[in-house]
């Protein structure tokens, strides 16, 4: 890699670490921001919610806006915001300003994390190349989500917790120092011109936030309450109203024939799997150690190392791979181990901590491989000057699907479980209750991450004699 493109990946990872250190670094301090600005619980929940809804949320719009002004320019724009939202945490005095702060970070996320991965793909024309920069980037990452808990835990015990959001200061200066000097302005070839779809932006953005909501809903208010269903139904209502959209509109948000072209519906497919996969076995797993077993916290998160290793370690492993399986096959191969994580734990979880260890571990494998390799696969099969909202679907797809995997865990949980799932004794029904909750969710997850990857490889299978993206204009004529 030329020297220019180092001090470019640098910058890029920097803003992969923010958006996965940002949320995990905070978690911890979360009783003591509770304490310090009396807090409830429903606001210390949108301490870190709103980030997450406002992030996913806007992912699909400023995708779009980057590949219409420059995704440079709006990722440097991203940062000077983050670095403003940052700072603003020092003179934060209540929860509701918190929130407030939080909110716009997450609109700082959301202009850089879909242009950090369109410009390191950018950067290199040859796939191996992109391979080993994505997965640079993702290992900086996800070194960043591992090690968030333990750096807050350590920063606590001699600073405040506005430390912990402090610190995102000089990583978005490191961020656009990087870029400014490692990335070349953007080429107007690159770019289009096409008219704004306010409306399309509209939907997508309402579908996604209502999407993200929903979950929380139905694990906090319980299935049984009108919210989370009225929420979930204007989510659909949304997407319907998107897809009618974007069908109809002369210059759409988002071409959704080019989303149907194999090697970009595939990476979807499979990313989506591997979003429901890691929000569904983190959170029963914990439940598990911890309510079930009765493991302290500390032994839990001690429990979930081996997905911590594997995650990071696994990063040395990946081009390897790739170069030997081919891209393609690496990626439905890695997704097909995260399914085969998920009923090794739904099938065998109950009986030992080896089988949940088993499962981690291939969950784990798979997504390190597939986080690189569908990403991507999605911006191969893209036109040049629409991979940003191409990096924005990616991202997009595994928020949503997340937020998917919770609600249908916490659903099953609800319906199959009676009493307060949070009280320190439980009868021998309850805890018969659930394991089989806990065998229940997991199966479905698997069931419906297995119908995610047979439709992904399918559609895989129709990209080998795909014809090269066309230029927009012409991809986007009638």
């Amino acid at each position: 890699m030329m020297r220019a493109n180092w001090v470019a990946l640098t910058g890029l990872s920097a803003v992969f670490l923010f958006e996965m250190l940002d949320n995990s670094i905070l978690n911890v301090a979360l009783p003591t921001i509770g304490r310090e600005l009396h807090a409830s619980t429903t606001a210390l929940q949108w301490v870190t919610g709103a980030y997450a809804v406002v992030f996913g949320g806007l992912m699909l719009a400023f995708g779009a806006v980057a590949d219409r002004f420059g995704r440079r320019r709006v990722m440097i724009i991203g940062l000077a915001l983050l670095g403003v939202a940052s700072l603003a945490t020092a003179f934060v005095t209540s929860a509701e300003q918190l929130i407030a702060v939080r909110a716009v970070t997450g609109v700082a996320a959301a202009m850089t994390t879909p242009g950090s991965m369109a410009l390191a793909f950018r950067l290199f024309e040859e796939d191996s190349l992109r391979v080993r920069a994505m997965t640079l980037i993702s290992t900086v990452g996800l070194v960043g989500l591992a090690v968030g808990p333990t750096a807050g835990g350590f920063v606590l015990a001699v600073a405040p917790w506005q430390v912990l959001l402090l610190v995102n200061v000089p990583i978005a200066v490191l961020a656009a120092v990087g870029i400014r000097i490692g990335v070349a302005p953007d080429d107007p070839a690159g770019l289009h011109r096409d008219p704004a779809d306010f409306p399309g932006a509209a939907f997508g953005t309402a579908t996604v936030v209502l999407a993200l909501v929903a979950p929380t809903l139905f694990v906090h208010e319980g299935a049984g309450s009108w919210a989370p269903w009225t929420v979930a139904a204007g989510a659909l209502l949304s997407a319907v109203l998107f897809v009618v959209r974007e069908r109809s509109a002369r210059h759409p948000l988002l071409d959704l024939r080019l989303v149907a072209r194999p090697l970009v519906s595939s990476g979807l497919a499979y990313k989506a799997a591997a979003g429901l996969a890691v929000a569904g076995l983190g959170y029963l797993a914990t439940l598990q150690l911890q309510l079930d077993w009765g493991w302290s916290p500390a032994l839990a998160a001690i429990g979930l190392l081996p997905q911590v290793v594997v995650l990071i370690a696994g990063g040395a492993l990946v081009n390897p791979f790739v170069q030997r399986a081919g891209l393609d096959r690496a990626a439905w191969l890695s997704a097909a181990a995260v399914v085969a994580g998920l009923a090794v734990y739904g099938l065998l979880g109950r009986y030992g901590y080896v089988w949940v260890a088993l499962a981690l571990v291939l969950v784990a494998a798979g997504i390190r491989v597939v986080g690189v390799v569908a990403g991507v696969n999605v911006l191969r099969g893209l036109p040049k000057s629409r991979t940003t909202i191409g990096a924005a679907l990616v991202d997009t797809a595994s928020e949503v699907t997340s937020g998917a995997g919770i609600a249908v865990t916490g659903t099953i949980l609800a319906a199959l479980f009676t009493g307060n799932i949070a009280t320190s004794a439980w009868t021998a029904a309850q805890t018969a209750q659930f394991r089989h909750a806990v065998t229940v969710a997991a199966l479905t997850l698997t069931v419906a991450a297995a119908a995610l990857v047979a439709w992904g490889y399918l559609r895989g299978r129709g990209a080998a004699g795909e014809p090269e993206p066309a230029p927009a204009a012409e991809a986007l004529a009638g």
